[in-house]
């Protein structure tokens, strides 16, 4: 494990309990959880996008802002919905961010997983082609995206134009250098992660996989990160791909810790699960205990040991200070033992 971040999925509710209560808590402190956890060292900062929820949606605002307040850290998602998603104008948020970040995007994408509403990408105008499920609309999305990344003209310029064209084709702008090669697909099979690698996407493996074995998540998804591996060599691409888990981790060191997240052996073993009537899944373990302990536990995470990067899952709804004591822990109780530096 070379790299470590966080993923928040920027839950708010009004409950007194939550110190997240309204969309503007849950912005305003994803940035400033972004600095700290630029301040503590940790390598990225990363985002969850769900629409029609109390959580947050569009990411674009939020990464140019956490890019214009940070300096070093890696700044993503985990993951974009392409299903939503109209790549031309996403290419050029994207591009936006990127140059505002200086580079540091690091931006997953994915066909989605079940919604708030059903067929929400209806609402916002999209709908798959003929002989084409939600799920292959959303892959075709991500293929139109990656193309037009690699700032390649392809619109006829209007012959008396407001401004001076350059010559030959016109594309998006602005154009980021680097970003084609920091795209991830959130992959929940080992067919679409063989698929983004022949792509040359890297890969994000979530706390969620489709149940393809049988075993539990951890050796799934260490075959998983394999197989794309394997892929990414037989495709012949030149650089070497990256690819993350995810984890729920508490290391319990005071008596807060232990009251919100020692309760023993309820989150201790994975979960099976069925997204549709179709589809059988298997949810990843939390991980609680004093620190001794988990570096025991995550050692035997057959995941972790193969992915290069580790995404937390954080409470984002305990607030920034908490959330920041808790990476603090992580990082320097729990992953120097994990090989990281």
């Amino acid at each position: 494990m070379k790299k470590i971040g966080f993923l928040s999925f920027g839950h708010w509710t009004p409950s007194p309990q939550s110190q997240a209560r309204s969309a503007a808590d849950v912005l305003l402190q994803s940035i400033d959880l972004a600095m700290e956890a630029e301040r503590l060292g940790m390598d990225g900062a990363y985002f969850r996008v769900h629409h029609f929820a109390q959580q947050l949606a569009s990411p674009f605002p939020l990464l140019a802002a956490v890019g214009a307040k940070t300096r070093k850290i890696e700044i993503g998602t985990a993951v974009i919905d392409m299903r939503y998603e109209n790549p031309h104008y996403m290419v050029e948020d994207a591009g936006a961010a990127d140059v505002i970040a200086g580079g540091r995007l690091q931006l997953g994408i994915s066909r989605g997983s079940p919604e708030q509403v059903i067929d929400g990408w209806r609402y916002f105008g999209y709908s798959p082609n003929k002989g084409e499920d939600d799920a292959e609309m959303g892959r075709r999305h991500a293929e139109e995206f990656l193309e037009l990344l690699r700032g390649k003209g392809f619109a006829k310029p209007n012959p008396r134009p407001m401004f001076p064209n350059p010559t030959g084709l016109l594309r998006l702008e602005p154009y980021s250098a680097g970003l084609r090669d920091r795209i991830w697909w959130g992959s929940a099979s080992n067919a679409t992660a063989v698929w983004a690698a022949k792509l040359g996407m890297n890969l994000q493996s979530s706390t969620l996989k489709f149940d393809e074995t049988g075993e539990p998540l951890h050796i799934q998804q260490a075959a998983q990160i394999r197989a794309f591996r394997a892929a990414w060599k037989e495709a012949g691409h030149k650089r070497t791909p990256r690819t993350s888990v995810s984890r729920s981790i508490f290391p319990l060191l005071d008596d807060r810790d232990r009251r919100y997240f020692g309760q023993g052996s309820r989150e201790e073993e994975d979960k099976i699960g069925f997204l549709d009537e179709d589809t059988r899944a298997i949810f990843g373990r939390s991980y609680a205990a004093e620190p001794e302990i988990l570096i025991e536990q995550l050692r035997k995470d057959e995941a972790i040991a193969e992915a290069d990067t580790l995404l937390l899952t954080i409470p984002n709804q305990l607030g920034v200070a908490y959330n920041a004591h808790v990476m603090e822990a992580i990082l320097s109780s729990i992953a120097p033992a994990l090989g990281w530096h």
